[in-house]
């Protein structure tokens, strides 16, 4: 019988994974993230596909799509990827504010996550196209709000290959 064992941590360290749990939890986290950034391009696509068109019923639909996608895919996969990516970060020597890249990473997804939650609006919009015409303008808020999650998302990407040099200085209490 196996079991899943972690180093024990003695008095003041921290909390270290063991590597079967490091790497369940480093898949757990790329495959949440990329299937996250699938999501906001699929968000993307609705998005221009419904402020494109001159079909309400075809707007209609894709925003009520959208709601499927947030609430089915984005919100458990956005809280997903930021639980597992903040237990890799405290579990390993890479520390959640000790390299820039990480804290930079931590809050492109905070980011994404507060800009679904305050900026992107797809039911109130397929409320509007139900009842009549939505200004252009509104649906293009939309579109960039998605486009900007994608940007960050894709950004955070690139930070995870790259890996850029710099760490977080620590302020010298006197």
């Amino acid at each position: 019988m196996s079991t899943v064992q972690t180093r024990p941590a003695a008095a003041g360290q921290r909390w270290r994974p063991g590597p079967p749990v490091r790497k369940t939890i480093t898949v757990v986290h790329v495959v949440a993230s990329v299937a996250l950034l699938g999501e906001v391009w699929a968000l993307v696509l609705l998005n221009l596909t419904a402020t494109l068109t001159e079909d309400a019923t075809l707007a209609h639909s894709a925003y009520r799509l959208m709601g499927v996608l947030v609430f089915g895919g984005g919100i458990p996969l956005s809280l997903t990827a930021l639980a597992s990516g903040i237990a890799l970060a405290t579990g390993s020597s890479w520390g959640l504010a000790r390299h820039y890249w990480v804290l930079a990473k931590l809050v492109l997804l905070i980011a994404v996550i507060l800009a679904g939650m305050l900026l992107f609006t797809p039911e109130a919009m397929a409320d509007a196209t139900a009842g009549g015409a939505v200004p252009s303008g509104r649906r293009w808020e939309q579109v960039a709000v998605v486009s900007c999650q994608l940007v960050m998302l894709l950004t955070a990407t690139a930070l995870s290959v790259f890996k850029p040099r710099g760490r977080v200085r620590r302020r010298v209490r006197s």
